[in-house]
């Protein structure tokens, strides 16, 4: 099938702004990493007016092709913030078909390392994914809508076990339970007796809200680090928008109200209250509590 491709992507190899081109074949008959095409060619590129183009093709032997085009610049937004986790596993698991100053070898290098910093900013995003999630899980069990309660504390394990993975230094998968299996069987345990389970959805759901709320609270101070390294960087409370407007923030700035509460809650942030205008109403502040422990 590499054959029957090469005069498509040795075009591009001749292209001066092409960094690298990757194959990956599908493996399954029902593959969702390659969309059920048979094969995808990864063509990475150094700057283009469009960060990202699709061409679908279909071979004389009745196999389908796409090629995806994306910039360099679009392709690290992505790894960093999980914003097309299949790009992930294409550069992981892709076959190397055109190298340019091993760009390619040094990106495979990257995923395999996980930078501490990149990680914390991950650790961070899923955090506020999944304090949100949880935060509906309890209303929706309060309100007795146990089914939306379980739908919604599945996705609550989900964001769960990607901090997992990342915790432990890989890149979250699409295959994810399996790999959560192999990593942290203790959180693949509270996912197992969620769907497993003979108890009525009501009463899983509320033995996974005291489950998940130890799970959460030990891992908080560690997942939020990224926030509250940008915290310490000045003495003093920060109000809300000047956290907010910190550059750092911005992947997870929709989390943000979400994670502030929740860290105030649990007492790794102290609440700081400034005077208004108004009699008996104040401006919330936040500052770290240094002496915080579990």
């Amino acid at each position: 099938m590499e054959d029957l491709l090469r005069p498509i992507y040795q075009e591009r190899e001749s292209n001066p702004s092409t960094l690298g081109i990757i194959l990956i074949e599908r493996k399954t008959p029902d593959s969702p990493i390659t969309d059920n095409f048979d094969v995808i060619l990864l063509n990475i590129v150094g700057n283009s007016e469009i960060e990202w183009q699709e061409k679908h093709y279909e071979l004389e032997n009745g196999n389908t092709a796409v090629m995806h085009t994306i910039t360099d610049h679009l392709l690290r937004q992505w790894i960093d913030t999980s914003g097309y986790r299949k790009a992930i596993e294409w550069i992981i698991a892709g076959k190397i078909i055109f190298d340019r100053d091993e760009y390619v070898s040094r990106l495979k290098e990257h995923l395999r390392t996980f930078p501490l910093v990149k990680r914390d900013l991950r650790k961070a995003m899923e955090f506020g994914k999944l304090i949100k999630s949880y935060t509906e899980v309890k209303d929706l069990y309060m309100s007795e809508q146990y089914k939306d309660a379980f739908t919604r504390m599945v996705h609550s394990l989900h964001y769960l076990a990607r901090l997992t993975v990342i915790e432990k230094g890989c890149y979250p998968e699409v295959t994810l339970w399996n790999q959560v299996k192999k990593i942290d069987p203790e959180v693949y345990k509270l996912y197992d007796e969620l769907i497993e389970s003979n108890e009525e959805i009501a009463k899983r759901v509320q033995l996974m809200i005291l489950a998940a709320d130890f799970a959460i609270i030990r891992r908080a101070k560690v997942s939020a680090k990224h926030l509250l390294d940008i915290m310490e960087t000045k003495d003093g409370a920060w109000s809300y928008e000047g956290i907010k407007q910190n550059p750092g923030v911005k992947p997870y700035e929709l989390d943000l109200a979400a994670i502030l509460n929740y860290l105030t809650e649990k007492g790794i942030l102290s609440p700081v209250r400034i005077d208004t205008k108004g009699a008996g109403v104040y401006q919330r502040q936040y500052r770290v509590n240094r002496s915080w422990n579990l």
